[in-house]
C-alpha cells in the first residue's frame, strides 16, 4: 500500500453511435475510435490519516451470520464548511462478548488539504454503541446540515445534525420501535412535498438464538448463505416534515426481503421517484410511484426481478445510471460469485433488457463476489465506468469451489461506449486482494475527479486518491427550496461536443455506502460546458449557457 502505479486504458473518442436497445443476441458492437491515456490511482489511505481505522466484525469462533457482512462508509459534508469528511461504519461486538464495542461510526473531518482528522468524540459519536451495517446520509429535517441514518442488527439509529454535533433521535422521529436486522436505506422525497422520507430495507430474521449450522467442508462449521434464513419485507416511512416521520409500509409488507441494494430513480421519466431494491438470493423489486407517494411493485413485469434464465440471484450492492447514447437509464447490480454481476438496460415502456455478456462485464465478474458498485466517470472522458468491489464470505471457499478465492481483487470497467465496458488490466492498487464490502466515490481532495473509498470486512478502510490527468469537469452543487434542501430526485443534464450527459440526484447507492451527492461530470479536455440543465422534484428548470469547468452552485428559485 501507498505506492501508485499507472493503469493504461483505452477511452472513447465517439465516432460512431449504436442507439439500439435489444437482447444479447441481436445487438452489434459500435465501431469505437480509441486514444489512450493513463490512469492513476493511489493508496493514500495513511497519509490521509484514515490508517488506524479498523472494522470490527464481533467474531469469536461461532461463525454467526452477521459477522460476514459489514460494511459502509462514504462521504458527507457535516459540518457545511465545503469540504467533504468521511463516515466509517465500525461494525460492533455481540452482547454475549466481553470485548470492548467501538463506537459503531467513525468519523474523519475533511481538512482541505487532502488529509483528515477523527471527530468522532467531538462530532457526539464516541458512545454511540451498536451493530452497524450501512449509512444513509440527506438533510432530512431541511436545516442546512447533513443527518445520517444508520442500519444495524437491532435498532437502528437516526442522529439529527445540530451544526455539526449529532444527537440519536430515532425513538422520538418514529422510527425506533422495532427489532430488525436491517441493511439498505434510501432517503427519496417519494411524495414531492420538499420533504426527505425513507425507505429501509431488512435482511433476514437472525438472532443467536435462531443461528443455524452450516457446513461446507466435513463437520466443521461455516457461515451459512441466506437461504437458510427467513428473508424480512422492508419498511416505508413518510416524513412528516416536525421532524418525525410515519410508518407506511402496506405496499412493501408480505414481499421478499433479504435486502442488500436500494437506490431512487425516475425510470419512466415522469418526475416521481421510483424505487429499485436488490435482494439476496430472492427476486429483485421495481417500486413504480403511483404520482402521490404510494408504490405498487413491478419487479417481474419490468423484467428486473430475475436473470435471463428466470431465476434469481444473491444481488449485493447497486448503481444506476446513463451509460450509453441510447440515454435510457442502466442498472448494475453485484451478485455472488458463479453469477455474472447484472446488466439491465431501460429499453422503454418500462421494460429492462438484460445485457451482462454483451456489455462484457459479464464474464470477467464470474469469478467474483460483488458487494460494493458504483458508477462514476473515472477518465473524465464523458461517460460513467463501473468500479466493483469483491470479497467472499468465506474463508475456506477456495476447498469447495476451484477457482473462487476469499479475498478478491477490485475490478474496474472502462466505458468504450455503446454499452461496452473493458475491464482495466490488475495493476497496482487493483491488484490488492482484500475482502471488500462498501464502497463510495467523491472529488475529496477538489481537484476535480472522482476517487474512491473501500471499507474491508474485518479489515482497514481504503482511500484510493484519482490522479487521472489530463481532463477537466464540472461539479453541480444543488441546494433546494420549496424541493428538499440537497436536491435528492433532480435530473441533471450536461451538454458537450460530445453531446449529453445525464446523472440523476438519487438516495442510496453502492453497499451501505453514501456517495458525493453532487454529481459531477467529466469534460474531458474542454474548458466550457456547452449547456446546463437542472430539473428540480417540484418540475421547476434552471438553463445555464457557456459554464466553465469546475463547480457551479445553483439554489431553486422559490
Amino acid at each position: 500500500m501507498g505506492s501508485s502505479r499507472f493503469i493504461k486504458a483505452g477511452l472513447m473518442i465517439a465516432l460512431f453511435v449504436s442507439a439500439g436497445c435489444g437482447s444479447e443476441t441481436d445487438e452489434k458492437a459500435p465501431e469505437i475510435g480509441r486514444r489512450t491515456v493513463e490512469i492513476v490511482f493511489s493508496d493514500v489511505t495513511e497519509e490521509a490519516g484514515l490508517g488506524a481505522f479498523q472494522h470490527e466484525t464481533g467474531a469469536f469462533g461461532e461463525k454467526w451470520f452477521p459477522e460476514t457482512m459489514g460494511a459502509g462508509g462514504g462521504f458527507l459534508d457535516y459540518d457545511s464548511d465545503g469540504i467533504l469528511d468521511v463516515l466509517l461504519v465500525s461494525g460492533g461486538v455481540f452482547s454475549s462478548r466481553e470485548r470492548v464495542s467501538p463506537p459503531a461510526l467513525r468519523l474523519y473531518k475533511g481538512i482541505g488539504d487532502g488529509t483528515f482528522s477523527e471527530v468522532t468524540q467531538e462530532s457526539g459519536l464516541a458512545g454511540l454503541q451498536t451493530y452497524a451495517f450501512g449509512v444513509s446520509v440527506a438533510d432530512y429535517d431541511n436545516d442546512t446540515d447533513a443527518d445520517i441514518f444508520v442500519t444495524a442488527l437491532y435498532e437502528n439509529l437516526l442522529l439529527r445534525n445540530d451544526g455539526g454535533v449529532f444527537s440519536e433521535v430515532s425513538a422520538e422521529a418514529g422510527l425506533g420501535d422495532y427489532r430488525e436486522w436491517s441493511a439498505a436505506s434510501v432517503f427519496m422525497d417519494a411524495d414531492l412535498d420538499g420533504w426527505l422520507d425513507l425507505y429501509v430495507g431488512n435482511y433476514v430474521d437472525w438472532t443467536p438464538e435462531k443461528d443455524i449450522y452450516c457446513t461446507r467442508v466435513g463437520d466443521k462449521k461455516s457461515y451459512c448463505t441466506p437461504e437458510q434464513y427467513e428473508g424480512i419485507s422492508g419498511r416505508f416511512y413518510v416524513n412528516r416534515g416536525d421532524g418525525t416521520f410515519e410508518e407506511r409500509s402496506d405496499g412493501f409488507r408480505g414481499l421478499p426481503g433479504k435486502t442488500l441494494g436500494a437506490a431512487s430513480l425516475d425510470y419512466n421519466g415522469d418526475g416521481w421517484p421510483d424505487l429499485i431494491v436488490a435482494n439476496d438470493t430472492q427476486r429483485d423489486l421495481l417500486f413504480e410511484n403511483q404520482r402521490d407517494g404510494t408504490f405498487i411493485e413491478k419487479g417481474i413485469v419490468s423484467g428486473i426481478a430475475f436473470d435471463e434464465t428466470g431465476r434469481a440471484r444473491a444481488g449485493m450492492g447497486l448503481d444506476i445510471g446513463v451509460v450509453d447514447e441510447t440515454g435510457k437509464e442502466t442498472v448494475f447490480v453485484g451478485h455472488f460469485s458463479g453469477e455474472m454481476v447484472g446488466v439491465y438496460r431501460h429499453a422503454g415502456n418500462g421494460i429492462f433488457i438484460e445485457r451482462a455478456a454483451v456489455s462484457q462485464i459479464g464474464r470477467p465478474s464470474l469469478p467474483t463476489l460483488t458487494f460494493g458498485l458504483l458508477l462514476a466517470d473515472f477518465d473524465l472522458d464523458g461517460d460513467l465506468d463501473l468500479l466493483a468491489a469483491n470479497g467472499h464470505i468465506t474463508e475456506d471457499i477456495g476447498e469447495v469451489e476451484e477457482g473462487i478465492t476469499f479475498r478478491q481483487r477490485t475490478q474496474l470497467y472502462v466505458n468504450e461506449g455503446g454499452g461496452l465496458f473493458s475491464e482495466l488490466k490488475p495493476d497496482g492498487v487493483l491488484a490488492e486482494l482484500m475482502v471488500a464490502r462498501g464502497a463510495a466515490w467523491a472529488d475529496y481532495d477538489m481537484d476535480g475527479d472522482p476517487d474512491v473509498l473501500i471499507s474491508e470486512n474485518g479489515g482497514p478502510a481504503r482511500l484510493w486518491r484519482n490522479d487521472t490527468q489530463p481532463g477537466n469537469s464540472l461539479i453541480v452543487q444543488l441546494t433546494g427550496s420549496s424541493s428538499n434542501r440537497d436536491g435528492i430526485g433532480s435530473r441533471v443534464r450536461v451538454k458537450t461536443d460530445q453531446g449529453w450527459q445525464e446523472r440523476y440526484v438519487r438516495g442510496g447507492a453502492s453497499y451501505l455506502s453514501q456517495n458525493q451527492r453532487w454529481p459531477l461530470f467529466g469534460l474531458g479536455l474542454s474548458a466550457v460546458a456547452d449547456s446546463l440543465e437542472v430539473y428540480w422534484p417540484d418540475g421547476s428548470l434552471i438553463v445555464r449557457e457557456a459554464v466553465p469547468a469546475g463547480v457551479i452552485t445553483l439554489t431553486e428559485e422559490p
